[in-house]
């Protein structure tokens, strides 16, 4: 008996009475490393009621690990010049070995790293991702999606062909709508006067660095969400309690989530490797043949019809940029008392509003600049912004101040 109690002593003392660090916590004898991973994954407290929609963000996060390692063995074969990209990526297709995989698995990526993204950014807006505490949460998680869209678009032009050449041409010509720097801007973005040489080194080098500073911004993220006065919201909008550790619990939805999504992935990759991407950026690039119609990637085309929109060209890039850092004031503009949408009717049908806003806009982006078309992401996009800036606080206040009276009344 006194032996057992030696040895319970002597578990307890090598548990709990080890160095301690700055604000009083005990440091754990599995080291550092093993600690951090261990309070961010292991044990890390999630809501008991968190559903499969709380899954996006780590699924985000592997689709960032896959465009990370499928870019770096790409770049090991890419070159960037005007006269040998295009061909350098067809060396990738027909003559590495796996080349081809490699290539689809990175082009497909972007498009489902793009769709995580959005999901991830719908239910945020929906369960009241924004609301404080976790505003600067919200706020890092728009600076992520901003470099995300300028990393895929210097990532388009990379292949060099029509669309990208073109796509390129234009996208950076809206620089010089800015009054009195934006024409030497322009120059200076592509290293001359037209997009060529200089201008796909700098886009080479870009693209290969910016993933680097994404995953770095991410971990930041991640670090503002685990923090001990945010953490993980939940679909009741409500900061309780009752929380497990994330493995073995949530990690079950998480892995259930990844196969999901990697067997859909999988047929994309395998069976329709080109279905979302561009037929004209299959032609090499020619400066001296316009497409008759320029199209961006999918997952721009909601900010391109924006700018569409708006016949005034500074005044469509001012709209298109709004359009993605004006989300950053949400965590400002709120003034509802609940947090879940699950619980707002009035909001619950402008959030559907705003969707269908949004897929709409995606497809007016692919279509010719025309009537109806023009009339129509006009429509959409004023829409798009009143839902931004004044039905998130006018619906609030107004939720609130019928909330009030039903508790009034119901005294």
């Amino acid at each position: 008996m006194k032996k057992e109690k030696a040895k319970m002593q002597a578990r307890w003392n090598k548990q709990n009475m080890g160095p301690r660090i700055g604000n009083g916590k005990q440091m754990s004898p599995r080291g550092p490393i093993r600690e951090v991973i261990n309070n961010h994954v292991v044990d890390y407290p999630t809501p008991s009621n968190l559903s499969y929609y709380w899954g996006f963000g780590s699924l985000s996060g592997l689709m960032l690990v896959v465009q990370i390692v499928t870019g770096i063995f790409l770049a090991m074969h890419y070159t960037p010049h005007v006269t040998r990209a295009f061909s350098s990526v067809e060396h990738i297709m027909r003559d590495v070995n796996y080349g081809w995989l490699l290539r689809y698995l990175h082009a497909n990526g972007a498009s489902f790293f793009f769709i995580m993204v959005y999901r991830h950014m719908m239910r945020g807006l929906y369960y009241g991702s924004y609301v404080t505490p976790r505003g600067y949460l919200w706020i890092s998680g728009v600076l992520l999606f901003f470099l995300m869209m300028g990393t895929g678009f210097i990532g388009y032009v990379l292949p060099f062909g029509q669309m990208s050449l073109w796509g390129a041409t234009v996208i950076t010509n809206l620089a010089s709508a800015l009054p009195r720097v934006g024409p030497s801007l322009v120059e200076w973005l592509w290293g001359g006067f037209s997009v060529d040489n200089a201008t796909l080194n700098r886009f080479f080098s870009l693209h290969f660095t910016r993933p680097f500073i994404i995953a770095a911004l991410a971990c930041v993220h991640l670090v503002l969400l685990h923090s001990e006065n945010v953490g993980s919201g939940n679909p009741l909008g409500v900061d309780g309690r009752d929380r497990v550790p994330f493995y073995p619990y949530f990690y079950v939805k998480d892995r259930l989530g990844f196969v999901g999504r990697m067997r859909v992935f999988s047929f994309f990759v395998f069976f329709e490797p080109n279905r979302l991407g561009h037929p004209d950026n299959y032609i090499m690039a020619n400066p001296m043949v316009t497409p008759p119609h320029i199209v961006p990637e999918w997952y721009f085309r909601i900010f391109y019809a924006i700018l569409r929109s708006i016949p005034h060209k500074l005044r469509g890039v001012v709209a298109m940029m709004a359009a993605i850092f004006r989300r950053m004031a949400l965590p400002f503009l709120n003034t509802s008392e609940v947090r879940s949408t699950g619980f707002r009717p009035i909001y619950r049908q402008r959030f559907w509003l705003f969707v269908a806003t949004c897929i709409i806009l995606g497809w007016i982006g692919g279509k010719v600049v025309e009537y109806p078309y023009i009339q129509v992401g006009q429509r959409a996009s004023v829409y798009y912004f009143a839902f931004l800036l004044r039905f998130v606080p006018r619906v609030g206040r107004r939720e609130s101040s019928l909330m009030r009276v039903k508790v009034d009344g119901g005294k």
